[in-house]
C-alpha cells in the first residue's frame, strides 16, 4: 500500500525540485528518501519562500508520485553532493495550510502543530493527503485542472488524481 509523506523545505528550493522533477529532503540526506518507495504521495509543506528567510509562506506547494528509481548523489559544488529521488509532479496550485489546519489529523487541536514539520520529512495519512490534494487542485484554474501530462517533463502522471475519488 502507497504511504503518504510531508517534506518540508523553502518554496524557491520545492520550485527548482519541481521544474528538475526531483523532491531533496533535509539537507540533502539519504536516509529520509530511503523512506520512501515507489507510488508514494509526497506533499511539500514551505514555512518560507526563500531558505533560511524571514519571508513566511506556510503553504504546501507541491504535491506528486515517488517514481521507481531508487535515491542517487548529485554533485551541487565539490563540497555539497545531495541525495535526491525522482517524483512526477501533478499540477496543482499552491495552497496555504492556515485554511487547514482543523480539518488534518496531524495539525488538528495542536497549537504547537508546526513542530513536526521541522523533521524535513514525515508521514502523514492518506486521508489528510487526500485533503490537501483536493485543496491544492481545487485552487488551481480550470483550463489546467485536466492536464495529464508532467510540466517539465512531459511524462504521464500516474496515478492522476481524480476529484471524484478525492471526493469520497
Amino acid at each position: 500500500m502507497s504511504r503518504s509523506w510531508i517534506a518540508v523545505a523553502s518554496a524557491n528550493h520545492v520550485r527548482t525540485g519541481r521544474e528538475a522533477g526531483f523532491m531533496q529532503v533535509c539537507h540533502g540526506k539519504a536516509a529520509p528518501l530511503r523512506r520512501s518507495a515507489p507510488g508514494d504521495r509526497v506533499i511539500y509543506y514551505s514555512p518560507t519562500e526563500t531558505f533560511g528567510g524571514t519571508d513566511r509562506l506556510q503553504a504546501f506547494t507541491a504535491i506528486g508520485i515517488v517514481k521507481a528509481a531508487d535515491a542517487y548523489q548529485v554533485e551541487v559544488s565539490a563540497d555539497f553532493r545531495p541525495w535526491r529521488r525522482d517524483v512526477a509532479w501533478w499540477p496543482a496550485m499552491e495552497t496555504p495550510i492556515r485554511p487547514l489546519l482543523d480539518r488534518l489529523s496531524f495539525t488538528s487541536g495542536r497549537p504547537g502543530w508546526g513542530y513536526q514539520l521541522r523533521f524535513g520529512l514525515f508521514e502523514i495519512g492518506n486521508n489528510d493527503a487526500e485533503l490537501i490534494a483536493e485543496a491544492m487542485l481545487d485552487a488551481m484554474p480550470e483550463e489546467f485542472q485536466m492536464l495529464d501530462l508532467h510540466p517539465a517533463s512531459g511524462e504521464p502522471l500516474l496515478p492522476r488524481p481524480r476529484r471524484e475519488h478525492l471526493r469520497n
